[in-house]
């Protein structure tokens, strides 16, 4: 286990800036996922991590050494790709140890390196097949088996799900949870799926253009996303964004006109706007409401179901509101919304993100 902080990080291709003073640091034993689109950055600050790209500028310490100029080889990690990289002319056993025996270590220690992460990753009967015979999930485990035996003191993985298919994804993102358990290590993964990123991390670091936009728990980027991009990055299914412009403003409290809806007010709780500030309000799937006589005031909206998709016990209907977009609405299956079938939603003002002109949310904590 080892602690990891990038100090006034700077990353520039010629004249293009993608990182410029980063900060981030890494406790020991935390798993910390890098989430963002694409082009956000996150791969290249998990390649300048490994040594696989150079900084132009700032420090990076793995276990409080500084290791910005050190070799890959050098730094006490271990990283896992997306493309598993395993040699076809070896079977598992020699895959996993061949680090190991191209670092000359004795034939015992490597016989017992590579038995402990068979038991880990349940390779033991895997042991004497060739890649070709080995499955998507178990190839990955493999991979995961030659970068345990290294005995690293941080683990990097480089979107190493993308390549399965959704059931394997999901079986596999079990089992890296459960090895982060047993091993206890440092663990930092990158993917563009915010579903790996809400299960397995400890804490996200939600990128966009080589920036930081948000660093904390999955529950707290879900809760009380800093600004619409996290809101709408984190979420799945997404969060549905309606326009609105603020009409008076109150003490910590806004009078806005939504864009599109019956209503000609709605009062919500929010600071730092003026009056005519063109606004976004975020509204999660499940803080939808089907109206009834005692529906809590809010934002009511009226539309038709375009299409409803039943997945056991939960129906994800999506609305026709004459908005910018479909809306999506989360509700239970016994509810029996139908395609076709005309409905009121409200929500609750205390459920509604407000972000200001810039994106910036500016509501309390829910």
């Amino acid at each position: 286990m080892a602690q990891v902080s990038l100090a006034n990080i700077k990353k520039h291709y010629g004249s293009v800036e993608l990182f410029d003073d980063l900060h981030l640091d890494i406790a020991s034993g935390e798993f910390v996922v890098f989430v963002g689109p694409s082009g956000s950055g996150k791969s290249t600050l998990l390649r300048m991590i490994a040594g696989l790209e150079a900084v132009t500028d700032g420090v990076i310490e793995i276990d409080g050494k500084d290791v910005t100029y050190d070799e890959p080889s050098d730094r006490g990690i271990a990283m896992v790709f997306q493309n598993y990289a395993l040699y076809p002319h070896m079977n598992v056993y020699g895959n996993i140890a061949f680090n190991l025996r191209l670092a000359k270590m004795p034939k015992d220690k490597v016989h017992e390196r590579v038995m402990d992460a068979a038991r880990i990753l349940r390779l033991e009967e895997l042991l004497e097949r060739s890649p070709a015979q080995l499955s998507g999930g178990q190839r990955q485990r493999v991979a995961i088996g030659r970068a345990i035996v290294r005995k690293p003191k941080v683990f990097l993985f480089d979107e190493p799900l993308s390549n399965l298919d959704a059931s394997l994804r999901t079986q596999m993102r079990l089992e890296i949870e459960t090895l982060h358990r047993e091993l206890g290590a440092t663990m930092i993964y990158v993917t563009h799926d915010q579903t790996e990123a809400m299960t397995l991390a400890d804490r996200i670091v939600a990128l966009d253009y080589g920036e930081i936009q948000q660093l904390g728990e999955p529950d707290e980027l879900y809760s009380t996303p800093n600004n619409a991009f996290v809101a709408g990055f984190i979420g799945s299914p997404k969060i549905n964004f309606l326009q609105a412009s603020v009409v008076e403003v109150t003490g910590h409290s806004v009078v806005v006109s939504v864009t599109g809806t019956p209503n000609e007010r709605v009062v919500l709780r929010a600071s730092g706007l003026h009056v005519g500030e063109k606004i976004q309000l975020g509204i999660r799937p499940e803080e939808f409401q089907l109206a009834t006589g005692s529906s809590p005031a809010g934002v009511l909206i009226k539309g038709h179901v375009q299409t409803a998709d039943r997945l056991g016990n939960i129906t994800y209907a999506y609305i026709d509101a004459a908005l910018d977009s479909l809306l999506t609405v989360q509700t239970f299956a016994h509810r029996k919304i139908k395609t076709g079938t005309e409905v009121i939603l409200t929500v609750p003002p205390v459920r509604i993100d407000v972000f200001n002109s810039k994106g910036i949310r500016c509501s309390p904590a829910k």
